[in-house]
C-alpha cells in the first residue's frame, strides 16, 4: 500500500491523519518538523509527503526543496492557513503538487492524496510510455499516424482511466474537442455524459449561469429555475473549451468546484454536490495571462495536473494525406457524390500549405472541394486555399503618435464601432475579453458591464 510521510508540529492533528489515513488503507509515518522528517526520507521509501506549511524552524519552501533534492518526482501535499494560499501556491511553482486550506475535512485531504497518488502513477507511466512508443495509438475520428499525434494519444491513454483533471493548450483548430471526447471516452466515466461550454460563445454576463444553474427569479428573464452545466455534468465529464477568457469572477467559482465538489446556483442557497471530471482548454498562453493578472495563479495550478499540447497542423504535415482520406468519405457520404480520392497534384498543393487554421481549415477546404467537384478523385482546380495577400508597404504609425497611443485609438475605435460592447469589441481586435479589460485599465478607462444589448446580439 502507499506509504505517506505526515510532517506536523501540532501532535493532535499530526494523529489525526495518522489514524484516518490508516483506516483507509495507507501507510503512515510522521515527524513533528522538517529537520525530522529529512532525515526519515533520507533512509526510507516514501510515495507521497503531506506537510504544515509553517514548521519551527525550516520553512514550507525549503523543506520542499530539501525534498526535491532527495527526489525530484516525489508528490508532496501542502497544509496552509487562509492567509498563506500565496506562499502555497509558489511552493506549487517549486513543485509541489497540490495544498489544502485548514481548517480542511478529513474527506477532503483524503481525495487530494487519491488525486496526487493518481497524477504520480500517470507521471511514471508517460516516461515508461516515451521509451516504447512503438506502440501504435488508434482512436475513432482522430487521425495520428505522425510521431507528435501519437505522442498526445500516448498521454490520453494515460490520463483517460484516472479522475485527474486535463489542460489541452494549442491553437484555433487542432482538435482539442476531439481529443477531450477521447479521454471521456475512455474513462470510467465513459456511460455518463459528456458535456461541452465554450466560454467564448456565450456573453461574459451569461456565462456563469450557464455554468451554475440558476432559481427562479434570480434575474429579470429568470421565471423558472435551469440547472448549470456543471449539474448536467455529474457522474461525467465537463469540457471547459476557452478556459482563458473566463471572468474574474467565475474563475473564483470554477477554483471552488475544483477544490470542494460543490456549488450554489446563481440566486440559490442550497450547496449542490457534483462528481465532474473537468477538461479544460485554452489557444492562449495562459502563462501569460498569469503574468498581466487576468488568469488566477491557483486555478492554473488546479487545472494543471495533467498538460497535454496539441502541435498545429503545419508541425505533422505526414498526417495530411490520412486526414484529406478521411474527410474525402465523410463528406462523399453525406453529399451523396461518389469521389473516392485526390490526385498527386492536388495533394502537393495541400501538403506544401501552412495551415494557420489547422486541421478545421483543412476540413472545410474539403468539404468545398467535394461539393464543388465534377470528377471522382479531386484535383488542382476543387481546391482554394485561403491565400495571404501580397505585402505592400510596411505599415507606419500616424505622425507624431507613439506606439502606445495607436494602440489605444485602435482599442478606442473598436468600442466605438462596437457600441460599447467589450465582448465584441474584444474579438474584433482578436484580443480575449480579460485581455482587452486589463488594457482598459491600463489606459485609466472606467470599470463598465456592457451594454444590456449584449445578450441580444451574441445569443
Amino acid at each position: 500500500m502507499p506509504s505517506i510521510l505526515i510532517v506536523e508540529d501540532e501532535p493532535k492533528m499530526r494523529r489525526l491523519l495518522e489514524m484516518n489515513l490508516a483506516d483507509h488503507g495507507f501507510v503512515t509515518h510522521s515527524a513533528g518538523d522538517a529537520e525530522a522528517g529529512l532525515k526519515m526520507l533520507n533512509t526510507e521509501k516514501f510515495d507521497l509527503v503531506v506537510t504544515d506549511f509553517k514548521l519551527p524552524g525550516m520553512n514550507g519552501i525549503e523543506f520542499l526543496q530539501a525534498i526535491k533534492r532527495v527526489n525530484q518526482s516525489l508528490p508532496v501535499v501542502i497544509m496552509t492557513a487562509y492567509g498563506s494560499v500565496e506562499s502555497a501556491v509558489e511552493a506549487m511553482k517549486l513543485g509541489a503538487g497540490d495544498y489544502v486550506l485548514k481548517p480542511f475535512s478529513l474527506a477532503e485531504m483524503l481525495l487530494v492524496i487519491k488525486k496526487e497518488l493518481a497524477a504520480h502513477d500517470l507521471r511514471e507511466e508517460n516516461r515508461a510510455l516515451r521509451e516504447a512508443l512503438g506502440r501504435r495509438y488508434e482512436y475513432a475520428n482522430v487521425v495520428a499516424k505522425s510521431g507528435k499525434m501519437q505522442s498526445v494519444l500516448a498521454l490520453v491513454e494515460r490520463a483517460a482511466p484516472t479522475n485527474s483533471t486535463v489542460l489541452l493548450g494549442g491553437e484555433s483548430g487542432v482538435g482539442k474537442d476531439l481529443i477531450a471526447r477521447a479521454i471521456h471516452e475512455h474513462s470510467s466515466r465513459a456511460s455518463g455524459p459528456f458535456v461541452k461550454i465554450n466560454s467564448t460563445a456565450i456573453p461574459e454576463n451569461l456565462l456563469e449561469s450557464e455554468l451554475f444553474g440558476y432559481e427562479k427569479g434570480a434575474f429579470s428573464g429568470a421565471v423558472s429555475s435551469k440547472p448549470g452545466k456543471f449539474e448536467l455534468a455529474d457522474k461525467g465529464t465537463l469540457f471547459l473549451d476557452e478556459i482563458g477568457d473566463v471572468p474574474p469572477a467565475t474563475q473564483v467559482k470554477l477554483l471552488r468546484v475544483i477544490q470542494e465538489r460543490e456549488f450554489e446556483r446563481l440566486g440559490g442557497t442550497k450547496t449542490l454536490k457534483v462528481d465532474v471530471r473537468l477538461i479544460a482548454a485554452t489557444n492562449r498562453d495562459l502563462r501569460a495571462a498569469l503574468e498581466d493578472g487576468t488568469f488566477r495563479r491557483d486555478l492554473y495550478y488546479r487545472l494543471n495536473v495533467v498538460a497535454i499540447d496539441i502541435p498545429p497542423l503545419r508541425e505533422h504535415k505526414e498526417d495530411i494525406p490520412e486526414l484529406v482520406e478521411f474527410f474525402i468519405a465523410r463528406f462523399a457520404q453525406s453529399s451523396g457524390k461518389k469521389i473516392t480520392g485526390i490526385s498527386p497534384e492536388a495533394l502537393q498543393i495541400l501538403m506544401q500549405f501552412s495551415w494557420p487554421g489547422n486541421v478545421r481549415e483543412l476540413e472545410n477546404v474539403i468539404e468545398r472541394a467535394v461539393t464543388f467537384a465534377s470528377g471522382p478523385a479531386l484535383t488542382p482546380a476543387d481546391i482554394h486555399l485561403d491565400l495571404p495577400k501580397s505585402a505592400g508597404a510596411a505599415p507606419v504609425l500616424p505622425e507624431g503618435m507613439t506606439l502606445e497611443q495607436w494602440e489605444q485609438e485602435i482599442i478606442r475605435e473598436a468600442l466605438r464601432r462596437a457600441n460599447g460592447n467589450k465582448s465584441q469589441a474584444a474579438r474584433a481586435l482578436g484580443l480575449s475579453r480579460n485581455a482587452l479589460r486589463y488594457r482598459l485599465s491600463q489606459m485609466g478607462a472606467p470599470e463598465e458591464s456592457d451594454p444590456p444589448s449584449e445578450s441580444a446580439d451574441e445569443t
